[in-house]
């Protein structure tokens, strides 16, 4: 059976035609009001569950960049410490070879003494120091100070400050001040000051110089592990600016309409 055309049913269609391309028009209007693709979750479902994935991949790289630029500030604040350790140790091993020398006379050997007791609160100071109000040598310890006027070591064992670069790496930022200074009766600033009374007592102080050289050495592989680790936060930093990029790229293509096409 054919289909008789009336006027009517023509006028019906062209209606239809007409509210059609006005609803696309009005859909690229919007599209180049927001210079977005997607204006509601309806317009494009998958590209939604697209853009919502990579949004959040961005805001956990945000993240990463936030850990990572603490992280370099920790590391940074440490390699200076280290630096001036290693500074102050060896200026302290000096000292107490002119100490042994038998030539040098008691008022010599007094004002050596002084300069260590200086050397050794210097030391302690660095071994205290801070970055954002937390000790760089004593883990997670609030104390406020890694080591005590008795130089006692305040961390716990095994506590350490991570940073979490990516979604499976994490990278110490800080130094375990109990390896590098010792504690208590064992540590460097007992051994200055073991070494400065015994100069003011006119005693043999020559022992003291493989307890200074092991710390000495301890303070170089530290600072060398220190670097180690530096190196793997840059590169890490490296590596999530690269995706930073990447997502951008991918939510771009997702969301942002091609303004030539939709014009």
């Amino acid at each position: 059976m054919i289909s008789r055309v009336t006027p009517q049913t023509q006028m019906a269609a062209a209606e239809r035609g007409l509210q059609a391309s006005a609803t696309r028009m009005g859909a690229l209007q919007q599209k180049a009001t927001d210079l977005r693709n997607i204006s509601k979750v309806s317009d494009d479902p998958a590209a939604a569950a697209d853009s919502l994935k990579v949004r959040a991949e961005q805001r956990a790289a945000d993240q990463y960049s936030r850990n990572i630029e603490n992280g370099a500030g920790w590391m940074a604040t440490a390699d200076s410490s280290m630096t001036q350790v290693t500074n102050l140790l060896n200026r302290v091993r000096d000292l107490t070879l002119q100490g042994v020398n038998g030539s040098i006379s008691p008022e010599g050997r007094n004002a050596i003494a002084v300069e260590l007791d200086g050397l050794k609160q210097d030391l302690l100071g660095v071994a205290n120091t801070k970055f954002l109000g937390r000790t760089i040598f004593a883990g997670n310890s609030d104390t406020g100070a890694a080591f005590t006027a008795d130089y006692l070591f305040t961390g716990s064992a095994g506590s350490t400050v991570e940073r979490r670069v990516s979604e499976g790496e994490t990278i110490r930022v800080d130094v375990d001040g109990r390896s590098v200074f010792g504690e208590g009766a064992d540590s460097v600033f007992a051994l200055i000051g073991t070494v400065a009374d015994g100069l003011r007592e006119g005693a043999d102080v020559s022992d003291a110089l493989t307890g200074l050289e092991g710390f000495l050495k301890k303070t170089i592989g530290g600072h060398a592990e220190l670097g180690a680790r530096h190196s793997r936060l840059l590169r890490s930093e490296e590596v999530n600016m690269e995706k930073v990029t990447s997502l951008e790229n991918q939510r771009s293509d997702i969301e942002d309409p091609d303004l030539a096409k939709t014009a």
